[in-house]
Formats: structure tokens, sequence, C-alpha cells
């Protein structure tokens, strides 16, 4: 039985972790916590993710809870992450992070600590992202040079990090496979007049509408064809899903280097 420990439970990721551990032979939730002033605080976990009482009350101490737990779950934002992580560090607990947006100094960060602990960091938890990372290596490896790469992500008007870090991902996959710098080739929309696209160039677009779970589409346009790469989420689960089989794996891992979903998935 692995004991999970679900850190921003009132969050739309949080809720739905906490519900799927619930659906899933051989998980417990042992604890959750939230931040300091949410009106979750001191309620029962069951109300807050509309399911009957849990006996499992919310707090905003995680040092409190994190003993009771095999693996630390978050899904939350850069600076309450990395909160999580020094708690993580101090209780030797194996963590999971599924919150993006995090700058050059926060990876860094994660990085350092993962000679510390276990820890998975992965901007998309979901299987069939991970699997149209790998299909995009290889598409990337054999379509070369010779087509133009265009990356389309699109997303719920609430996220507030842009571009998504699944895009930053399928990005960075293609500039390694093709040789290429990020920061050199990276463009981020375009407006006016920008002149003839350089054969070099990854875009990257990002859409905010709605309640769109999220849509990733990846683009190679080259003479007399164009080939797309998608992946459309419609619900949060498959995301929650494949958070639980990192957590399951991650607990049997010894520290020493920050690990991702493809060393879950074996890709």
């Amino acid at each position: 039985m692995v004991k999970v420990i679900v850190i921003g439970v009132a969050g739309r990721m949080g809720k739905t972790i906490c519900q799927t551990v619930l659906e899933s032979p051989g998980f417990e939730l042992a604890g959750a916590s939230e931040r300091k002033g949410s009106e979750a605080i001191g309620q029962d976990l069951g109300e807050i993710i509309g399911v009957k009482k849990l006996g499992i009350s919310i707090t905003d101490d995680l040092n409190q809870v994190a003993p009771q737990g095999d693996v630390l779950i978050d899904f939350t934002s850069p600076v309450a992450t990395l909160d999580t992580l020094a708690i993580a560090v101090a209780h030797s607990k194996p963590m999971v992070i599924g919150t993006t947006g995090f700058s050059q100094e926060q990876l860094q960060t994660i990085n350092s600590t993962a000679q510390q602990i276990s820890c998975l960091l992965s901007p998309n938890m979901s299987i069939g992202v991970n699997l149209l990372f790998a299909l995009l290596e290889k598409a990337a490896a054999t379509l070369a040079d010779g087509y133009d790469i265009e990356i389309i992500e699109t997303h719920h008007r609430l996220k507030v990090d842009a571009p998504s870090g699944t895009a930053l991902k399928m990005a960075e996959i293609v500039c390694q496979t093709l040789g290429r710098q990020l920061g050199e080739v990276g463009v981020y929309g375009r407006k006016g007049q920008v002149g003839q696209r350089g054969q070099q160039e990854i875009a990257i677009h990002a859409v905010r509408g709605g309640d769109i779970v999220g849509e990733h589409q990846v683009i190679f346009a080259g003479p007399g064809e164009r080939i797309e790469l998608i992946h459309r989420a419609h619900s949060r689960q498959n995301f929650a899903q494949g958070a639980l089989q990192a957590a399951r794996w991650i607990i049997n891992q010894p520290p020493g280097r920050l690990y991702n979903m493809k060393d879950v998935l074996g890709f």
C-alpha cells in the first residue's frame, strides 16, 4: 500500500489526484495540505473533493502530516513547491512534482535536492503525452532540417504560465535531437513585420480560453506535405493516474539524480 500525501488539495489537480487515489487499489490517502489562509484549512478532505467524509483534516502545516506518508505529490506553484521540497528533505520523503513554470534557478534547486531525496519532475504526467515525446524525438530525427516546426498549446483561461511546461519540453526535445539551442532558435508568438521565417526557428504559440484541459500540437511543415502530432486531454484524470504511477515507482528509487516520466515508462 502506497501512502500518499497530496499538496494543494483544493486546486483542480489536487482534487483530481485525491479522487484518483481513492479509486486506485494499492494507494491510500495519508494526508492533505493547503496553503496558509486557504478556506479549505480545517475542513474534511472528503467535503472538498465531493465525496463522503474521510476523516482527513486539511492542514496548512505539512510538517505535521509528512511523516504519515510514503511519498509527497505536488501540483501547485513554483514557490510553494520549493517550500514542499524543503519539508520533503527534512522528513526524507520521496517527491513527485507536476508543477510547471519554474525559473532556471528554481530548477537548479530541484536538481540539487534530488541528490538528497528521490525526486521526480515532469511537466506532464500523462502516459499519452510522454509517448508523444518519444514520437516527437523520432519525427525530428527523421525529418531533420527539411521541415519547419511549430508548436501550439491550448489551455483553460485560468492557467497562469505560458507557454506550458509541456510545450517547452517538446521544444527542448526537438532542439536536443537537432543540435539546436532553444534560447537561440525559440520564437514565442509573432506580431508585425517579422520577416521571413528562419529555417532553424522553433515557434511556440499559447492559446487560453474556457475550460480546455489541455491540447498540444506539433506541426512539421515541409514541401508538399504537413505532419501533425496531437495530444488532447479530455480530463485531468490521465495526469493523476500518471502521477500515481510515478509515485509507486519513485519510492523504490535511490536519490542521486532528478527522475522524469521517461524513466518511469522505460522509454
